[in-house]
């Protein structure tokens, strides 16, 4: 599903140049739970937004679903997103005056359809979720666990191949995360593939494999409690 082969990424800060990512090899099957962990400055952030297609390699490949996107143009890549991705953030970003199912449906507005339709879709995904019974309260009138379990329903109601969580719980309580994470654990029951970033080893130790990064490398790779350093 998700082949990384060589992948660099360099940022010019005035006369510096910035090597966030550094010949990373990384591929990751259909239907895996994997975290990104790493310090602050590690390259995950880096990772998910090549991953997520927001942003592209310097150089390397990455092949998503048998597509090579590492060259494509933002238009290309804003399809890609739309049709492929799921995108959960830790900020929410829902729109502030928009209806839970308004926020939901707002994917589906860019895939042309139409509002009947769409209407329809963003209610069985929030029902999904479990606020079938707020699908008409904005986000103001919603606790901070509902607000991600809306944003949750938006990143799922077009079916997309990968649902990628930038820090997923990192603004809810331990018990509200617990309760999040508890629901992505779900998803990936029912079949979701699931990339998550977090700086929380006990958030990552919930992941069926660990991808630890460190200076823009993968430093280690761990599945099922089996430690596999990187390049054996």
């Amino acid at each position: 599903m998700i082949t990384l082969s060589g992948i660099e990424k360099k940022y010019q800060m005035g006369d510096q140049t910035v090597h966030a990512l550094r010949g990373v090899d990384l591929h990751i099957d259909k239907n895996e739970f994997v975290a990104f962990i790493g310090a602050s400055g590690s390259g995950k952030s880096t990772m998910m937004n090549i991953v997520g297609c927001l942003d592209r390699p310097s150089a390397g490949t990455y092949q998503l679903n048998g597509r090579d996107v590492a060259t494509m143009d933002s238009d290309e890549l804003a399809l890609v997103r739309n049709a492929e991705i799921g995108f959960i953030f830790q900020s929410f970003h829902l729109l502030p005056r928009a209806t839970a199912l308004d926020n939901v449906a707002q994917p589906l507005i860019y895939r042309g359809i139409g509002h009947k339709e769409r209407n329809r879709l963003a209610a069985d995904a929030l029902e999904h979720v479990g606020l079938g019974s707020r699908m008409h309260h904005r986000p103001n009138e919603l606790s901070g666990g509902q607000r991600q379990r809306v944003a949750i329903a938006r990143a799922l109601v077009g079916k997309p191949a990968i649902l990628l969580a930038d820090e997923p719980t990192g603004n809810l309580d331990s018990s509200t995360s617990l309760e999040i994470l508890s629901l992505i654990k779900e998803l990936h029951r029912n079949g979701q593939t699931v990339v998550m970033v977090t700086h929380e080893p006990e958030i990552a130790e919930q992941c069926h494999r660990i991808v630890r990064l460190h200076d823009g490398r993968v430093l280690s790779d761990i599945r099922n409690d089996v430690h596999i350093a990187a390049g054996e």
